[in-house]
């Protein structure tokens, strides 16, 4: 069996504070595993800048177009980019290329924990393959064939979860609320008092002159 070289050199001085901190902050921001992640990313791109130099010592322009169209692919620098941006490439750039970034920039995935989990696991397809390494850097032209694979359990639960009605949660009651309302109620019900109007009696009739002068006279 052939035995494999490590892709990555380890720094120089391992102790350095600054560089430990800027290490920490990017294993932070892209969700890194271990800090090998990030050496590799920095001997990649060594080796396009040592390319660089050596290009531009030669001048020559067709070996030139080769690694700009290159890293062009890649998505590392524009169409019409010079050596120049080749040597300022940083370690952020070929970061933000990874399939794990590149899958929760899609939406795929919440957070870049979770685009690791859905890649390692197999539910990540690129360009219709199965494609279980997060480190996988990303072309321009597969970026858009970047989703689910199609027997992803996943993606069914997604399409259920979408499919399926809300149903709103019952809203629950304090006793407190319960028991205003309660009170509420028995003052709605309670009958009102009723107030007796007074009686009016009846205006009695004045007798008549003649009639009263008949009585006294019948006596």
């Amino acid at each position: 069996m052939k035995k494999q070289r490590k892709k990555y050199e380890r720094p120089k001085r391992p102790w350095d504070k600054e560089r430990i901190e800027s290490e920490k902050k990017l294993k932070e921001t892209y969700g890194l595993r271990r800090k090998n992640e990030i050496w590799r990313a920095e001997s990649i791109l060594r080796n396009y800048r040592r390319i660089a130099r050596q290009l531009a010592a030669n001048t020559d322009t067709e070996e030139q177009k080769v690694i700009i169209n290159k890293l062009h692919k890649l998505g590392l620098i524009q169409a019409n980019s010079t050596l120049d941006d080749v040597l300022a490439l940083q370690t952020e750039s070929l970061l933000d290329r990874r399939l794990q970034t590149v899958v929760v920039r899609k939406g795929l995935a919440n957070t870049l924990k979770q685009a690791r989990q859905y890649i390692v696991h197999g539910h990540i397809a690129v360009d219709g393959r199965r494609n279980r390494w997060p480190s996988t850097i990303v072309k321009l032209d597969d970026e858009a064939s970047v989703a689910f694979y199609p027997s992803s359990n996943v993606k069914k639960t997604l399409l259920k979860a979408k499919i399926a009605p809300k149903v709103e949660p019952k809203k629950e009651v304090s006793k407190e609320v319960k028991e205003e309302k309660k009170v509420e109620v028995k003052e709605v019900t309670k009958e009102e008092p009723k107030v007796e109007e007074p009686k009016v009696e009846a205006p009695k009739k004045e007798a008549k002159e003649g009639e009263v002068d008949a009585g006294k006279t019948v006596q």
